[in-house]
């Protein structure tokens, strides 16, 4: 670990020296003199989740004060000189006349400057042949301006800004299950129709949550992640990070690559932090409801944040961009790779003619074999009331093939999920299961209104922006994409116990 002398410089635990960089292949600290290897200042950014009792925030998450803007004069206690920085532009600087690298941390109260810093660890090389892995399997609908121009010599090393939260809540959830306990076929003439009878319970979920390091983005411009105009979701996507892993703000892990200021307070952060919590906790209270087999609908959820921690922290990205710029609209797409785990995701321009003309053959063909075939291969175990049944019998095979070809090229779904990839754990689990009634010749597979799967703290909402509200709920885009992966979760957590 680098040791700091009287003067505050900190110096190579090896050789003394004070020439310090990030080694990305190590993801240490490197001494540019004596080439030695040595860890940044740990931090207790994880852990102790169970202890909040108030609301903590760091000295790098608290608020943005406008009045002191963004220059800094800093006097570097190395040799006394004072030197000027401009926060806007950079958040680590060297003294010009002994070259010591500034605190600025110190020196920076209104939270331009945050309390953790995640270093690379993924390698340039390694980062870019994931980016051309990537857009390789995406190239036959791709622009052929971009398969032209793409290289992947562009790609920068950043650090975005995020808040990793600390919660300590109380959970407590009340409504009702079904549990199927028959299923038979009735037959009426020619057709036949398929019914469930379930047994109905009053369901209580009451338990403690503890959320550790749940990490938001604190970019405005980054937060805003409408598909529409951006391709910031594929960012958030590459979540999550090892912040366990972070350690105290240090410039010198800064040196060479880009990064980006945090320009939100806490205060607006918190509704979203709370959301996601309560998407945890409906998380969390599936997990314990394996016997309601056809769902449950939540009457009311309720949510307590008994203590909270907040840092702000940088946190790395190799980021690839590319600026489509049709005339008329100019979209930025980015394929973003997580410098710490190599989670990758990303946004290809499409050459919405090609795409569109293969649209039109595979409706052509599927008006050639019929829709009887279409619902006997296909949706021939989907219930009446599932939307996902009228979106396939209503829309057209081409506009299906459309719409399924810009989700995977645009990755239009991709978000981080956050309510079952964050850590956490409940304790003082307390349930109640109430039998209620026995439902009869029920038509539909599912409890109405099921609501137990619910996700309403995401920020990217792809399908939503891309179709529209009603038309996506109508389709049944999340359970046709998002519900299966939910359950897929549930189910290998219910085979580990």
């Amino acid at each position: 670990m680098a040791k700091a002398s009287k003067n505050d410089q900190v110096r190579c635990p090896h050789c003394g020296a004070t020439d310090i960089s990030l080694d990305t292949k190590s993801g240490k600290l490197k001494c540019n003199f004596c080439r030695g290897l040595f860890d940044g200042e740990a931090t207790n950014a994880a852990g102790g989740v169970k202890g909040l009792t108030t609301h903590e925030i760091g000295g790098g998450a608290e608020d943005i004060i406008p009045d002191e803007k963004t220059i800094l004069t800093i006097k570097c206690k190395a040799c006394g000189a004072e030197i000027v920085v401009n926060t806007d532009e950079a958040t680590s600087a060297r003294c010009h006349w002994c070259r010591h690298v500034l605190s600025i941390n110190d020196k920076q109260p209104n939270g331009a400057v945050p309390d953790l810093v995640l270093p690379f660890k993924l390698e340039k090389s390694v980062a870019e042949k994931s980016i051309r892995e990537f857009v390789d399997k995406r190239k036959f609908f791709a622009h052929p301006k971009f398969k032209q121009e793409f290289s992947t010599e562009n790609t920068m090393g950043v650090y975005l800004p995020y808040m990793v939260v600390d919660v300590n809540a109380h959970a407590r959830l009340k409504g009702e299950a079904e549990h199927q306990t028959r299923k038979y076929t009735v037959s009426d003439g020619d057709s036949e129709r398929t019914y469930y009878d379930a047994a109905v319970y009053d369901v209580t979920r009451d338990f403690s949550l503890y959320v550790d390091d749940l990490t938001i983005e604190s970019n405005t411009e980054k937060m805003n992640q409408n598909v529409l105009v951006n391709s910031n979701n594929v960012i958030n996507a590459v979540m999550p990070f090892d912040t366990e892993n972070a350690v105290a703000w240090d410039a010198r892990y800064l040196r060479g690559f880009a990064s980006e200021k945090r320009d939100t307070n806490v205060k607006a952060l918190a509704p979203i932090v709370q959301t996601q919590v309560m998407d945890i906790a409906r998380y969390q209270a599936r997990l314990t409801m394996q016997y309601y087999d056809r769902g449950t609908v939540w009457t009311s959820e309720q949510i307590q944040m008994r203590g909270s921690r907040w840092k702000a922290a940088y946190l790395p990205i190799w980021l690839y961009s590319y600026l489509e710029d049709d005339g008329k609209k100019k979209l930025l797409h980015y394929v973003a790779v997580n410098a710490r785990t190599g989670e990758t995701s990303g946004s290809v321009p499409v050459h919405k003619p090609k795409l569109m003309a293969f649209s039109v053959l595979v409706e052509i063909l599927g008006i050639i074999l019929g829709w009887s075939w279409f619902r006997f291969w296909i949706v021939q175990d989907l219930d009446d009331d599932n939307p996902a049944l009228w979106g396939a019998l209503g829309l057209t095979p081409g506009f299906i093939f459309y719409w399924l070809q810009m989700n995977r090229y645009r990755s239009l779904s991709a978000r981080h999920t956050h309510e079952k990839d964050t850590r956490s754990e409940i304790d003082d689990l307390k349930k109640a299961d109430i039998y209620r009634e026995e439902r009869k010749r029920l038509s539909n597979s599912r409890i109405r209104g099921e609501n137990g799967n619910a996700i309403k703290g995401s920020l990217s909402k792809g399908a939503d922006k891309m179709l529209g509200k009603e038309l996506s709920d109508m389709l049944g885009i999340d359970r046709m994409f998002g519900s299966q992966a939910q359950n897929g979760v549930e189910t290998a957590e219910k085979n580990k116990k």
